[in-house]
């Protein structure tokens, strides 16, 4: 029955790119099931692949190979996921095969032959969760009951959330998943990283009971990630938080999607093809018809365009909430301050912020100072001419590991110590400090505070929590601890260096840097103050005095449409050896609406503030930008041209390669 096995074969090659027939032996009949492992014979190699399908009789005309080998019958592959894969990799210009590579771990034999028994879920849990919608924390967003209500009741409803400032947000989350499992439907929630996997973890366990959810993460291991995997895949829970890799967990049933603070780079895939953990739920939730939340404490102008296009309802709570749940937040260089201390704008620490941090330290409130660059000096410059100070070694950037009167600058590429460095401009031997790290920074904020333990967070190490007592809390963003009951001061330092970046989305990241820093503060009667250090009137600081992350995602929508950038258009960046992005182009039929950006040069140099002079560019740029309505048809294109590239062999040709990204992160 059925003798034909449709597989989808382990080669990312873009014109291998679809499934193959192979004869189905009467020995692997019975294991030879859809979603199973196998092992197949592919240009006269042995590939790994998985089975789609069986059918009846295969389209090709000559004879068909026999299936190798079931490595295991366990259908490792659902039907949902394998329609989700393909759809990602057609979005993104990708292959079948890249895409599987993310969404199913590689197999653990022995935790395969353990029991496979599924438990239902009692009766007494699933009742008791019907009040999810009660939860006292979404009774502060108006259409907070309404939502969960529509959960519960199994409806797909959709929402892009922007969350109250505070520590609740993990407790609402939860919320929304046990008002999901009520309606007999799954839910998988995607977070940054392990450290808001774990505060998720904790909430849902408090809101569903114990062995109702797995929390999902690359530290468990293989075996215990895998047992863990199977569990949803086998139907034994129907709730899964993680990070990016999760987003394609084979929960059944599934009724929502939730990505939380959806403009974090780190959900974005490194790996081919590139996907991102919100396009990739909301495209999930799409074709399944399950419900959607896309949260945070800032919103991004891809949120506000799902808000635009009707797809999902703004979830926001009424401004009068907004002002007594936010900290007030005071801009270190506005008129009143200048008034009165003319030098504050030159301060990188001016006396605004260090009264608020005094006042907070007095009432033994920790101080959460936020500072965007990480290391000592990491980045000098001649103090004479400032020009950028160089290694003669390999002409890296220069900068200080740490301090003292010994401290020799060294190169950030090579490692070799500038012992005798001159400026090879003016022949001067002073250096000055262009960027000041979190180290220098807690050095500095220590001596002005002297009897206050200062304690950093990021790079060398990232604490999840500190105790709600006096102390001073330097970090990276997206290295802010919980402080128990909030800071009493967060000082935002050198907004600049946030706003400066080269980068078309440079004014967004700041604010979802500064939102999640100010939202630790403490909150009601006792609520803590926010400093920045940034010049007063940029949108993007008055967003954050005001707090109205939705009025800064809408004037940057509506700038990206008047500018044609994403998410108002599509756009494809192709990177690659000028004559690969050359016969890439010329391959490939774009659309009409199709506009070339470029070519820009692309130097491969390791990681610092720029190219080093006079720096042959080995690679080049092209963008390709398109209508929305068009970016099907350009992501087809690509893949064709793709694959025609690969067909004749020059994708493997050191002067002709050339790589693809579908709406990358960076436009800059």
């Amino acid at each position: 029955m059925n003798p034909v096995a449709r597989v989808a074969v382990d080669v990312p090659l873009a014109h291998l790119d679809r499934p193959f027939d192979y004869l189905v032996g009467e020995r692997l009949a019975a294991d030879a099931v859809p979603g199973c492992r196998v092992r197949v014979r592919f240009h006269g190699r042995l590939v790994d692949g998985y089975v789609l399908e069986r059918v009846d009789a295969s389209e090709f005309g000559g004879p068909l190979l026999p299936l190798t080998r079931v490595v295991s019958a366990e259908p490792v592959l659902s039907a949902e996921v394998a329609g989700l894969a393909r759809a990602v990799a057609d979005r993104y210009a990708g292959t079948l095969a890249d895409v599987l590579r993310l969404a199913i771990p590689p197999r653990h034999a022995a935790v395969e032959r353990e029991s496979s028994a599924v438990a239902a879920m009692p009766a007494p849990v699933a009742a008791a969760r019907q009040d999810a919608a009660a939860t006292p924390g979404w009774q502060r967003y108006a259409d907070g009951p309404a939502f969960l209500a529509g959960l519960a009741a199994g409806r797909s409803v959709r929402a892009v959330w922007t969350a109250l400032p505070g520590d609740t947000w993990c407790a609402e989350v939860a919320a929304a998943v046990s008002a999901s499992l009520a309606g007999g439907r799954g839910a998988v929630v995607i977070v940054p990283d392990a450290r808001d996997v774990a505060r998720v973890d904790a909430a849902l366990g408090a809101a569903l009971g114990p062995g109702r959810h797995v929390a999902l993460t690359a530290d468990l291991g293989p075996a215990k990630r895998y047992r863990r995997w199977l569990a949803v895949r086998r139907g034994v829970v129907s709730a899964v938080v993680g990070t990016r890799a999760s987003m394609f967990a084979p929960v059944g049933n599934l009724g929502l999607v939730v990505v939380w603070d959806d403009g974090d780079d780190l959900h974005a895939e490194p790996q081919a093809p590139y996907p991102h953990v919100r396009d990739v739920l909301v495209l999930r939730a799409h074709r399944i018809g399950a419900g959607a939340l896309v949260g945070g404490f800032a919103r991004t102008a891809e949120g506000e365009a799902l808000l635009a296009s009707g797809w999902a309802k703004a979830l926001a709570a009424p401004r009068d909430v907004v002002r007594s749940a936010a900290p007030r937040v005071a801009v270190a260089t506005d008129d009143a301050v200048l008034q009165s201390d003319p030098a504050a704008r030159a301060a990188r620490l001016p006396s605004p912020a260090i009264q608020t941090a005094r006042q907070a330290l007095a009432a033994d409130a920790p101080v959460l100072v936020q500072v965007p660059r990480r290391g000592y000096v990491p980045v000098l410059a001649c103090a004479d001419c400032r020009a950028s100070a160089r290694c003669v070694t390999c002409a890296g950037p220069l900068g200080l590991a740490a301090g003292g009167p010994d401290a020799v600058p060294g190169c950030r590429w090579c490692g070799q110590q500038a012992t005798g460095w001159r400026c090879v401009h003016c022949d001067s031997d002073r250096l000055r400090a262009v960027v000041v790290g979190v180290r220098r920074t807690a050095e500095e904020i220590g001596r002005a505070f002297p009897d206050v333990p200062v304690v950093t967070s990021g790079r060398d190490g990232v604490l999840a929590a500190v105790p709600g007592q006096s102390a001073l809390v330097v970090c990276t963003p997206g290295a802010e601890p919980v402080a128990a009951g909030g800071y009493g001061a967060v000082l935002l330092l050198d907004g600049w260096a946030l706003l400066a970046r080269p980068d078309l989305r440079a004014a967004e990241e700041a604010l979802r840097c500064w939102f999640a820093a100010a939202a630790l503060a403490r909150s009601g009667t006792a609520g803590g103050r926010v400093v920045i250090m940034a010049t007063a009137g940029v949108p993007a600081v008055e967003a954050l005095v005001r707090w109205d992350p939705g009025w800064a995602a809408g004037r940057e929508l509506r700038d990206r449409a008047e500018l044609r950038f994403p998410p108002a258009v599509r756009m494809a960046s192709l990177t690659g050896t000028p004559a690969g992005v050359a016969e890439l182009l010329a391959g490939a039929e774009l659309p009409a609406s199709a506009e070339l950006l470029g070519p820009v040069a692309v130097v491969t140099s390791p990681p610092g503030p720029g190219p080093p002079p006079g720096a042959e560019p080995v690679a080049e740029r092209m963008l390709v930008r398109v209508s929305r309505a068009d970016g099907p048809a350009l992501a087809a294109a690509l893949k064709a041209a793709s694959a025609a590239h690969a067909a004749r062999g020059s994708a493997f040709s050191a002067a002709a390669r050339a790589g693809v990204r579908l709406d990358p992160i960076e436009v800059g």
